[in-house]
């Protein structure tokens, strides 16, 4: 479909929406990347996260200034270190009228911790949620845990009644292509209900009249988000007036949009590092050429790769400077980042031609990477930059470039030795990613996105200490001494800390969120 066929069906499908309430205040937001599934225990997937959270809630959430503040819980109260009590919101309905009781957070833990799911890191050290009554609940922890409160809010809330009655107790398996109720409807308590989803084109949502904190609720009565792939369209949807909120522009574009008198951007830092993963853990490499043995298990291979990556010409030339060069695991904001560790490397190619030979590869090797091409800012073209620049050392990478959906079972399959991810950090602490990503793989919150097969002992160290460590002097240092070695070892290949610009038509207002997750709650059109 042509950019012109494409704007007018999004217009007519707008227009139709607006009209069915001559008092509708719709939101129409657009960004280039889908949902993955609607299963609020799936995906550890920020945009499909930033949709739901919509629906469904947590007991704690956070406030515009990232603070955590009370929402299905009003209140928590520590019996003991390993013993948290939480009185649950009473009045509470789902959006099916259900009743919202203890028995929810208690099956929903269960059903987050299943392990065909990625979203066990929010529920990390939790052993057991015990009901006390109808209304109250005791987290019991494994151990002392410092960043409890921060790691639930993204520990959604499911009607057990409406799981039952669906026949959807048991969390989606997406990366074996499955399918369940929960994976295509929704049933939260929160401000927005979803009421439809067409992927690839549109999720549409109707303002909750029955939420309980409606009297905080903005006025935006309705939401359509959607998502368009083409720069330009998005960009053309904008301009036209067919869309009211932009999150995902196209760095060429940034200023023109600034110097419309009919628009505004706000721009900021997201939490968020865009990094490539190696394969470290297999015997032999996917889609390469070196045959009975793994070149990225050589660190002078790893350094080799890090030090021909120009990250300062990515930001010039590919980002046109709405990205900060990478030295480290975690982006500025996130509890653990400090500038003097956060030094991206500086370009040596004569140095890498060096290790490579001293590793055995002289003439370099044929690599397969893959990237997706709709979920982070140019990443396309970020991947065809770094494999230019490795072919200076002889790395020959073999680019597939796939849609964010397609990508992400590519990778949770284990079937690709290289490849992009980009890693927000929920918590605005640094365990979060050290954990998900760098400690060994085991079962539960441990390494469940370490796809790459990272494994070292030391850090293993490093991160079940930190998890139980309330001495904040002690747990920081620990932090950094993880994302040091992390660095250090080139566990990865760091590229950036994205630099989000939103961009909106003059009559909306909304809290800019370097979390990359805009919420309807905090946004108001005059």
């Amino acid at each position: 479909m042509n950019h012109q066929l494409k704007l007018a069906s999004i217009s007519l499908a707008l227009g139709l929406l607006a009209a069915t309430s001559a008092h509708a205040v719709p939101l129409r937001w657009a960004a280039q990347n889908d949902i993955l599934t609607t299963d609020p225990h799936s995906q550890n997937h920020a945009t499909t996260n930033a949709i739901l959270m919509h629906a469904y809630e947590g007991l704690t959430r956070y406030n515009t200034k990232y603070d955590v503040e009370p929402a299905l819980a009003t209140k928590w109260t520590f019996i003991s270190p390993t013993q948290v009590r939480f009185e649950l919101r009473k009045g509470v309905k789902f959006h099916d009228g259900t009743p919202f009781t203890a028995d929810d957070v208690v099956f929903s833990f269960g059903r987050i911790k299943q392990p065909q799911g990625t979203m066990q890191i929010y529920v990390t050290g939790i052993k057991e949620v015990k009901k006390i009554d109808s209304h109250t609940v005791d987290l019991i922890l494994e151990a002392p845990n410092p960043i409890l409160l921060r790691n639930i809010i993204d520990f959604r809330i499911m009607s057990k009644a409406w799981a039952e009655k669906n026949n959807t107790v048991n969390t989606q398996d997406y990366k074996a292509k499955e399918d369940n109720f929960a994976s295509r409807n929704v049933m939260g308590t929160g401000a927005y209900k979803i009421t439809g989803w067409q992927p690839d084109q549109k999720i549409s949502m109707v303002q909750n009249p029955d939420w309980w904190d409606k009297a905080r609720a903005s006025n935006i009565t309705e939401v359509s988000y959607l998502p368009i792939k083409s720069d330009p369209t998005r960009v053309a949807a904008l301009l036209s007036g067919d869309v009211d909120l932009l999150t995902d522009l196209p760095t060429q574009d940034v200023a023109k949009l600034k110097s419309d008198p009919k628009l505004k951007v706000v721009e900021g830092p997201e939490v968020r590092t865009i990094f490539l993963a190696l394969d470290q853990g297999s015997d032999e490499l996917k889609g390469s050429n070196v045959k009975g043995k793994n070149p990225f298990k050589d660190k002078r291979v790893r350094e080799a790769l890090n030090l021909t990556v120009d990250r300062e010409a990515i930001k010039r030339t590919i980002m046109r400077g709405l990205s900060i060069p990478a030295g480290i695991m975690v982006a500025p904001g996130v509890n653990g980042n400090t500038p003097d560790i956060d030094q991206p490397l500086k370009v040596d190619v004569e140095k890498a031609k060096k290790l490579m030979t001293e590793a055995g590869y002289p003439e370099g090797f044929e690599i397969q990477m893959n990237c997706p091409n709709n979920r982070y800012v140019n990443d396309e073209e970020v991947c065809q930059a770094v494999v230019a620049m490795w072919a200076k050392i002889g790395v020959k990478g073999r680019l597939v470039a796939t849609p964010m959906a397609q990508h992400s079972v590519t990778f949770q399959k284990f079937d690709t030795s290289l490849y992009m991810l980009g890693w927000g950090v929920a918590t605005y602490d640094a365990q979060y990613a050290l954990q998900s990503l760098v400690r060994t793989k085991t079962t539960g919150a441990d390494g469940n996105f370490n796809y790459s097969k990272v494994s070292d002992a030391k850090i293993d160290q490093l991160v079940d200490a930190m998890k139980t460590e309330v001495d904040i002097p002690k747990r920081n240092a620990m932090i950094r001494e993880a994302l040091l070695r992390t660095r250090d070892e080139y566990l990865f290949v760091p590229l950036h800390h994205q630099v989000r610009p939103w961009a909106m038509r003059a009559n909306v207002t909304t809290e800019h969120r370097s979390d990359d997750r805009p919420e309807a709650r905090f946004t108001n059109i005059k």
